[in-house]
């Protein structure tokens, strides 16, 4: 079994407990690859070199970071290094033999960079050109499986790779739906809320199993916000052949286990029509 767990980069998220379930993980044999975000921390990054974070919202309502080179740099020193080692000392604090990687270490997330985003200010769509972001069309599988093979775990991060070479942000839950696509594994979501709720105020509204077309149409329209990404990146990651997706609380207790045996919500493959 190969699981990979997506730690949400969010202020509200503890990566504590996720750090010691995937230790257990590990130990019982089971195949972790550990992919992580890190908004809060490039954010912060950002602000204490006075440079104001700046997001852009698209004509389809998705809200994402527009990456300008000054900001690309503070981007992979937060990202690459302060966050993905942070993550990787914590696993080997842990007994874990993590190995950190961003998407540009041996070709790892490679795929077109997009210069110029359209995007949705004022009420008006227009074209903002600059951009240093990429959408990820291959995963180096073989890399994570020789690492994987030889008993480490690997703690992936963005930037990932763009075709010209050239290191770009990427989404980090589009991250890790590609790395679980590729793998055919189970991909854990750990955000700092329990799944996917139909009423975003109410815990008790949580959608616990989507497994059908007319489920998954139920899903999409509940999700909201930063969770419209979360579920996309279900989307990409079923289609492309991961076993199956759980959004779930990073903040419980052994967050991934639970996930795994039936905390969060629930996607599975025969909730996506393969001819979308």
């Amino acid at each position: 079994m190969t699981v990979v767990v997506k730690i949400g980069g969010a202020r509200a998220v503890d990566p504590g407990g996720a750090l010691a379930d995937v230790a257990a993980l590990c130990a019982d044999g089971t195949d972790v690859v550990v992919v992580h975000g890190g908004s809060t921390a490039v954010d912060d990054a950002l602000e204490r070199m006075g440079i104001e974070p700046d997001y852009v919202e698209t004509p389809g309502g998705v809200v994402g970071r527009f990456t300008d080179a000054e900001t690309m740099d503070v981007f992979t020193m937060a990202m690459a290094g302060r966050v993905n080692t942070g993550l990787v000392a914590g696993l080997r604090a842990e007994g874990v033999d993590a190995v950190g990687l961003s998407g540009v270490d041996g070709g790892l997330l490679t795929g077109p960079r997009k210069s110029a985003v359209r995007v949705l200010e004022d009420g008006k769509k227009k074209i903002r050109r600059g951009d240093h972001s990429g959408t990820i069309e291959a995963v180096n599988g073989g890399l994570l499986g020789t690492l994987l093979e030889a008993g480490y775990a690997p703690v992936v991060s963005p930037p990932m790779l763009a075709d010209e070479g050239t290191p770009v942000n990427t989404d980090a839950d589009r991250a890790a739906a590609a790395v679980a696509a590729e793998l055919g594994a189970t991909l854990v979501s750990l955000t700092d809320v329990s799944g996917v709720y139909r009423d975003p105020e109410d815990a008790s509204t949580r959608i616990e199993r989507v497994d059908t077309p007319a489920a998954y149409e139920d899903l999409t329209e509940a999700a909201e916000g930063f969770m419209s990404r979360k579920v996309m990146a279900a989307t990409e990651a079923l289609e492309g052949g991961a076993s199956g997706v759980v959004i779930a609380d990073a903040n419980v207790e052994e967050p991934v286990r639970s996930a795994l045996e039936g905390e969060g919500t629930h996607v599975l493959p025969d909730a996506i029509e393969r001819d979308r």
